[in-house]
């Protein structure tokens, strides 16, 4: 049981620091699943769902002001009413893709070779932009024009291929249109909670028959360490990356790359 819990504290840790942060939460998961033990346990399958919703909750916790006062405004304010629609719109096109090619997405594309190797090029990817001499025209994501909000919304189907980083992608794609890279991973956060949410209902109907009273404990443990860690990147990630970029992500994403084909060749 001892065993069990670090196990749920290792991955709460991983989930929450990596989900809204361009490193790819799916593929540091199913990395740590590999190689602590965890990837032929059909729960740890299920956990590894569940506590997402942990992260879901700590974003929200943070946003929470401004998403009622965007419910309110809604009726009442036409930049607001423009906001939500912009944030469903940009939704769709990952709500579509993923519903029809779910199971397809399970069983081909979760590889931890594919893995390894889409996170090393992620990272080049995000040296790249780093390196651009962008000029920035957009601020503030409430006024992203509505074709962005959409290609931003294909930019995320991307990310369907483990590894690649649904806020890596749809960063990358604000940026090339135009956005400064404050407003661009502000933009993630706010496309991450349809996304997040709808990903997790979903994977929550389908996996449900796994859960059980005996690994309440261990959901519990998962759900806060994920709650706190996700809470702590969401208050520090933005400020960052304005100042700092995406180097650092960078880096690390073609380090646990790397490090994870070594793994695989020597056979672990």
């Amino acid at each position: 049981m001892t065993l069990d819990i670090l196990k749920a504290i290792l991955l709460g840790i991983v989930e929450g620091l990596t989900e809204f942060i361009p490193v790819s939460s799916t593929g540091h998961l199913l990395l740590v699943q590999r190689f602590f033990g965890f990837a032929d346990e059909e729960f740890g399958k299920t956990f590894a769902v569940l506590i997402q919703f942990g992260a879901i909750l700590a974003l929200l916790s943070i946003y929470f002001v401004r998403l009622w006062q965007l419910a309110i405004g809604f009726f009442t304010d036409a930049a607001s009413r423009r906001f939500v629609f912009g944030i469903l719109l940009s939704f769709l096109p990952a709500a579509v893709v993923g519903a029809i090619a779910h199971d397809f997405i399970k069983a081909v594309l979760f590889n931890d070779w594919l893995i390894c190797f889409t996170l090393i090029a992620g990272g080049a990817v995000l040296l790249w932009i780093d390196a651009l001499d962008l000029k920035p025209r957009y601020t503030d994501v409430t006024t992203f024009t509505m074709p962005m909000y959409l290609t931003i919304g294909f930019m995320q189907i991307v990310s369907m291929i483990p590894g690649v980083s649904r806020s890596g992608a749809t960063i990358v794609g604000a940026m090339l249109l135009g956005a400064d890279r404050r407003s661009a991973a502000e933009f993630s956060f706010w496309l991450a909670m349809p996304t997040m949410a709808g990903a997790f209902v979903y994977d929550l109907y389908k996996s449900h028959a796994q859960l059980s009273s005996a690994n309440q404990v261990l959901l519990a443990v998962g759900f806060a360490v994920s709650f706190i860690s996700a809470w702590i990147v969401v208050k520090t990630f933005l400020g960052y990356v304005q100042r700092h970029g995406f180097a650092l992500f960078a880096w690390w994403r073609v380090v646990v790359g790397s490090l994870g084909l070594i793994a695989l060749a020597l056979g672990k």
